[in-house]
């Protein structure tokens, strides 16, 4: 058995026949393929074991304790890894990564980043293999560097939270986020980053300067526009194929004290996404858009997911939805109590262009902290109920604007005509704003819609409530394939590389050339279930 120098030394030497055997590899297996006939034997899975276990790490290696890498949000799968890694330093990550290489192809080792397990179809997980712990990496210490182009640069297991906090110290803050910040820089720059900002801001993956990242042969590189770029674009959105994120500079702008928090309804579909589409095509609108769609609800403003408290209580409790379908436009605007005054007027003229129900007009005025902050509130809540560890079978997707109005009639007037246990999001965002550089791909339409269907299984339904979201999903799924051009799925899941390359479609190529640049043995991100470690040669 060949291991450490002598293999990597083996690997250059037949750089190309590898080369051309991991291509056949990466374009003809599938991640639904049996792998049982490929796992190693007893003796040589001892080995690996004293192999990893021998490494000089810095931070902690553990084969015990390793249950909680075996689940995440989504809570629908489970995969037990080897062990757990808790890094301390970019080169524990490295030196993992480059054993793991090293070992190669027989090993069947692979390893996944995880960093909140805010994951849902079991992304940031492998079965028998290693889980790199991201949120115990604390290196780079975070750093705020002010100027006229300001940044934050961080270690990529920070969560956004603790980034906001601490840029707020010096007047600061990143000008895109998701609408909860409890997760890792890491794994949504993995994704995309997408809140009610995306349409002025684009998502996060448009506000990085630079990255380090360690790639599935261990090597370390720093990476921007300007320096390795390839590999930059492909990080960003890149679903953890090419490398494992350890340190960003992300974007901040000048950040305000105050947010006037305000939320209207529509009866009609068609004149909410016309007035949503209205606002984020003004250059002076509003800081913040997102839309919700609420089908035969009760008690309706006690449901929306935010810690959001209008002014006017008693107002808001008489009015319900039972036996409705009513669309729900969120609104900020954001401000320093000086401008008080000024932004009234703002809001006021901007409020008057749009065609909401007239006496469902809510307000409320928080910090931008407690806005920003806003969906931790409700996961607190649930989390005291014994609700926040239930399956979430959610569903996402990107909906040109052209579909929306066919999307939404189908979907919320005859697929959902019971609603879902969970918000429905949906709101537009401008692709100008987007860089098409990344490995995200998007409806080819300069507007399309974010919509996600954020479902919640209680525990007292059990697995039949499962199924039956799972079956609505499916139902969503297929009138998207089958009746609208240009849709995608977003925080996709498949089973079958034949629909990773259907939803990569023209970008598929470059996807597989970055995968054979930067992880030839498919080690890394292997829970997402689009390459899989194993040679098999086929013509």
């Amino acid at each position: 058995m060949m291991m450490g120098s002598q293999t990597s030394a083996f690997l250059k030497e037949n750089s190309l026949v590898f080369h051309k055997i991991i291509m056949v590899l990466l374009l003809t297996c599938t991640p639904e393929s049996n792998t049982n006939d490929l796992l190693p034997s007893s003796s040589y899975h001892s080995s690996v074991l004293s192999s990893l276990n021998h490494l000089p790490f810095d931070g902690h290696l553990t084969f015990d304790n390793v249950q909680f890498a075996a689940k995440d949000f989504g809570g629908m799968f489970s995969s037990l890894p080897l062990a757990v890694l808790q890094p301390r330093s970019v080169s524990d990550i490295s030196l993992a990564v480059r054993h793991v290489f090293e070992l190669g192809p027989a090993s069947g080792l692979t390893v996944a980043a995880r960093g909140h397990g805010h994951s849902l179809h079991g992304q940031a997980m492998t079965r028998g293999g290693l889980v790199i712990s991201m949120e115990s990496l604390r290196w780079p210490k975070m750093r705020v560097f002010t100027g006229s182009s300001p940044f934050v640069e961080v270690s990529g297991g920070e969560l956004w939270i603790n980034i906001l906090r601490e840029t707020l110290k010096y007047g600061l803050a990143p000008k895109s986020w998701t609408d909860y910040l409890h997760l890792t820089v890491g794994g949504t720059l993995s994704n995309a980053g997408i809140s009610g900002q995306a349409f002025r801001h684009g998502p996060q993956i448009s506000n990085v300067y630079e990255l380090e990242v360690v790639t599935g042969k261990g090597e370390i590189f720093t990476c921007s526009e300007k320096q390795n770029s390839d590999l930059f674009y492909g990080i960003l959105g890149g679903l953890g194929q090419f490398g494992i994120i350890t340190r960003a500079r992300i974007s901040l702008g000048p950040a305000a004290k105050r947010v006037k928090w305000i939320k209207v309804l529509y009866h009609d579909f068609a004149l909410f996404s016309k007035d949503q589409e209205h606002l984020i095509s003004l250059e002076k609108t509003f800081d913040y858009v997102e839309g919700f769609v609420m089908i035969n609800r009760t008690g309706l403003l006690n449901r929306w997911r935010s810690s959001f408290i209008p002014k006017d209580p008693v107002q808001a409790s008489r009015f319900t939805s039972e036996g409705k379908t009513l669309y729900c436009l969120e609104l900020a605007k954001y401000f320093d109590p000086e401008e008080s005054e000024l932004v009234n007027q703002e809001v006021e003229r901007l409020l008057s262009k749009l065609s909401y129900i007239s006496s469902t007009l809510f307000l409320s005025e928080v910090s931008l902290l407690e806005f920003l902050d806003r969906v931790h509130i409700s996961a607190l809540k649930l989390r005291e109920k014994g609700l926040w560890e239930v399956p979430h079978p959610w569903l996402n997707f990107l909906v040109p604007a052209s579909q929306i109005k066919e999307f939404a009639g189908e979907v919320f007037g005859n697929i959902l005509t019971d609603g879902i246990n969970g918000p429905i999001l949906i709101y537009p965002v401008n692709k100008s704003k987007w860089n098409n550089r990344t490995s995200l791909v998007t409806p080819p339409e300069d507007t399309f819609y974010n919509v996600g269907f954020l479902s919640s299984v209680p525990l007292s339904t059990g697995k039949d409530g499962l199924e039956h979201i799972l079956a609505q999903n499916r139902k969503i799924i297929e009138f998207c394939d089958s009746k609208l051009r240009g849709t995608k799925r977003y925080l996709s899941h498949y089973s079958t590389q034949e629909e990773w390359k259907a939803h990569f479609g023209t970008q598929w190529e470059v996807f597989v050339r970055r995968k054979l640049e930067y992880d030839p043995l498919a080690i890394l991100a292997p829970g997402q279930g689009i390459f899989e470690k194993r040679i098999q040669v086929t013509y």
